[in-house]
């Protein structure tokens, strides 16, 4: 079977700088699969290369058949993909119920969209709780759960995470890492980003090391844990 998404020698510039430099991966359908590496190395531009935020320089990115590298942001998100960004980014003078309608705004079926939003408020009840609340006044993990929401909102085949354990706290890094295997258990395949990377590869597949805009390592989430390169470069050693 091919994969839903496969890239093929993907390379992204800011002006001159070329920030990946023929990136290769695959996600096939029903996969968590993870992208490591330290600050800087490209995983964030990788995915807003898949989304459209940012234009590919050369390379291949085919979706489902479909190549991406040419389509707008929004025409991607109806073939099937949705990123919840670094930093949450929820519009803060919105309500919860607001951000989740903005995550809709491409479908045309109303009964789908309250279904697909009960579904999130049941993976997280306490949005249900706070629908009516300001998301600036949220706190940091619950900013996180509506980032998340937003994106399913969309009704994606591939959620793209953007290091959704940012500047959490160690319980809440662990609620949010169920959350993600149960969307996942329920159909949606997905491409995560995450310097956590121990929680990252016990959750994923497969994995991905980016390392200054190319990968270096790639194989089977439970093997890059015990690789030694791996264990000393971001686990902190062995454990």
């Amino acid at each position: 079977m091919a994969p839903l998404l496969e890239i093929r020698d993907l390379r992204v510039r800011y002006g001159n700088i070329e920030a990946l430099h023929g990136v290769s991966l695959r996600v096939d359908e029903g996969e968590i699969v993870s992208i490591l590496g330290a600050n800087g190395a490209g995983k964030s531009t990788t995915l807003m290369a898949v989304s459209g935020l940012v234009r590919a320089a050369g390379g291949s990115i085919r979706f489902d058949g479909t190549e991406l590298t040419r389509l707008k942001a929004h025409r991607v998100v109806e073939l099937g993909v949705a990123q919840s960004p670094e930093g949450r980014r929820v519009f803060g003078t919105l309500t919860v119920e607001e951000n989740l309608n903005l995550g809709a705004f491409r479908r045309r079926d109303p009964e789908a969209v309250r279904k697909t939003k009960a579904w999130i408020y049941d993976l997280f009840p306490v949005l249900a709780e706070r629908r009516r609340q300001l998301a600036g006044t949220l706190s940091g993990g619950e900013q996180q759960m509506l980032a998340i929401g937003r994106a399913l909102m969309a009704e994606p085949r591939l959620l793209l995470l953007d290091e959704p354990s940012l500047g959490l706290a160690p319980l809440l890094v662990k609620s949010i890492f169920r959350t993600i295997e149960q969307i996942n258990r329920a159909g949606v395949t997905v491409l995560l980003v995450e310097q956590n990377a121990r929680a990252a590869l016990r959750l994923a597949h497969r994995g991905y090391v980016l390392e200054v805009g190319n990968i270096v390592l790639e194989g089977p989430a439970d093997e890059l844990l015990e690789d030694p390169e791996v264990q000393q470069a971001y686990l902190g050693g062995r454990r």
